[in-house]
C-alpha cells in the first residue's frame, strides 16, 4: 500500500491511498499547465520562449515535487511560485528588465469574425498592452497573476508576500489606471 498526495474537490492536496506519484503529477500538469502558459506568455511574450520557459517551470517542479508540502502551501501557490521565479531568472539571465510584451501576438483563430472584428479586437489587443506597459513591475505582475494565472488574491499574496487586502488594492488601482487610460480611446 502506498500513501501519496491526491486533489480533492477543491483543488487542496490531501495524503490518500491511491496510483502512483506519478499519475498525481500528471493530473497537476494537466490541470495547472494551461494556467502557467497563459501566464508565463503574458510575461515573456511570444509563444516559443513562453514554451521553452513553461516546459522548464514543469521541470523544476517534477524535481522538486517529492519535497513539496501541501501543509505549507497549495498546489497552485507552489507552482506558480516556481513559475514566478523562472520567469524572473530568466530576465536576470538576458540581463533584460521584465515587462509586458509591446506588440502582441495575435490569438485570432479562423472563425466567424469579420475582417472588421478582427482589426478592432486587434487594435483593443494593442491598446490594452500599451497601457498596461504604462504600470509599474508590480502592477503588471498581480495583473498578470490575476488575469493570465487565474489566481485568487489568497494564492497571490502567498506568492508575492503582499497582504491579501494589499493586493486588492493594488490590482483596484492598477485595474482604475487601465480603465482611465481606454476612457479617452
Amino acid at each position: 500500500m502506498r500513501f501519496i498526495m491526491d486533489i480533492d474537490a477543491d483543488n487542496t492536496i490531501n495524503t490518500a491511498v491511491s496510483d502512483s506519484t506519478a499519475e498525481t503529477f500528471g493530473r497537476l500538469y494537466e490541470q495547472y499547465l494551461p494556467k502557467i502558459f497563459r501566464y508565463v506568455r503574458y510575461r515573456v511574450g511570444d509563444n516559443d520562449t513562453a514554451e521553452d520557459v513553461t516546459s522548464d517551470i514543469f521541470n523544476k517542479a517534477l524535481t522538486g515535487y517529492v519535497k513539496y508540502d501541501p501543509d505549507k502551501a497549495a498546489f497552485s501557490t507552489w507552482i506558480f511560485s516556481i513559475a514566478r521565479n523562472t520567469i524572473i531568472d530568466y530576465y536576470r539571465r538576458r540581463g533584460v528588465e521584465q515587462g509586458v510584451r509591446k506588440e502582441p501576438e495575435q490569438d485570432i483563430t479562423a472563425s466567424s469574425i469579420s475582417i472588421d472584428e478582427e482589426i478592432t479586437r486587434s487594435e483593443e489587443i494593442r491598446k490594452l498592452h500599451e497601457c498596461i506597459s504604462h504600470l509599474n513591475m508590480n502592477e503588471q505582475e498581480l495583473i498578470s497573476l490575476k488575469f493570465s494565472g487565474e489566481m485568487t488574491y489568497r494564492e497571490i499574496s502567498r506568492i508575492t508576500g503582499l497582504s491579501e487586502s494589499n493586493v486588492g488594492t493594488i490590482l483596484c488601482r492598477a485595474i482604475r489606471k487601465l480603465r482611465d487610460c481606454f476612457s479617452g480611446w
